[in-house]
């Protein structure tokens, strides 16, 4: 699986792929306990399960920190699987612009909401690997990216473009689009449309590269505090000579404050404007 680093060493913003500005406020955690794979005819690996847990540290800044148990396997008469600790992935995200409609009526810190916002959220990722596991299956690498989101009426928008530096395989170009709406409080649903392009590719070889669409939400789950998460996806185009495949992502998220993930900055003792 040569763009296999799209899932071994993280996904973005659960249950999608791509991230994006939005952090969990400040003080506040947000933890995502999920199982995340892609299968093709003859392949596939897996999380299973991914645990990414995320901190505010005030309203702009995300600490983040990911491990999952991998899994990879091969099918067919030569089949074989193996299993062991993933990447950790650290990761710093700094929304360094938010820009808030005017409102009449003040509201309480944290929860003045922007309709455009933009972040910067550099990854790396940490050679983990067990016995269990080879060295190789596990690359390191580092995620440079830029995230951005808008609210347009009735739909909310965001956006990832950002570069892997990778250690063992070929440097790579990610992008995803994210498109959807809000129906209710914290119902929502999402299509997302994701790339990853290698930059050069191996031993002469030509450039591989994948486009994926998915959809997927979240759901509040009743009383608990806690919320759904799923995603459904497929390669759409791949090359050189890839083979489609199918991406999925089910998981519970747990937020400290009980509130979705949000695009402010409303610090207090800070006045409405």
């Amino acid at each position: 699986m040569v763009l296999s680093p799209r899932l071994v060493f993280a996904q973005g913003g659960p249950p999608f792929l791509s991230d994006d500005p939005d952090t969990p406020g400040n003080k506040s955690w947000e933890i995502n306990l999920g199982f995340l794979g892609e299968r093709g005819p003859v392949e596939g690996a897996y999380q299973v399960p991914d645990v990414d847990i995320n901190y505010g540290l005030g309203h702009r800044i995300q600490l983040k920190v990911e491990l999952p148990l991998a899994v990879e396997e091969t099918r067919g008469e030569s089949g074989h699987a193996l299993a062991g600790l993933g990447d950790a992935l650290l990761g710093v995200k700094y929304r360094f612009y938010a820009h808030h409609p005017k409102t009449e009526t003040p509201q309480p810190p944290g929860e003045r909401e922007s309709n455009f916002g933009l972040s910067i959220y550099p990854q790396l990722a940490l050679n983990t690997s067990t016995r269990s596991a080879p060295d190789q299956i596990f690359e390191r690498g580092l995620l440079l990216p830029m995230e951005a989101s808008a609210i347009l009426g009735p739909i909310r928008v965001s956006g990832e473009i950002g570069y892997w530096l990778n250690k063992d395989v070929p440097n790579s170009w990610i992008s995803g689009m994210v498109i959807g709406h809000e129906f209710k409080k914290d119902t929502e649903l999402y299509l997302e449309l994701y790339d990853q392009r290698e930059v050069s590719g191996i031993d002469g070889q030509p450039k591989a590269g994948e486009t994926s669409l998915g959809l997927g939400g979240r759901l509040p789950i009743v009383r608990s505090g806690s919320f759904l998460l799923d995603m459904m996806g497929h390669d759409i185009a791949s090359s050189p000579m890839g083979h489609s495949s199918w991406t999925a992502y089910v998981g519970i998220q747990f937020l400290s404050d009980q509130r979705r993930r949000h695009s402010s900055d409303f610090m207090e003792g800070d006045g409405v404007h």
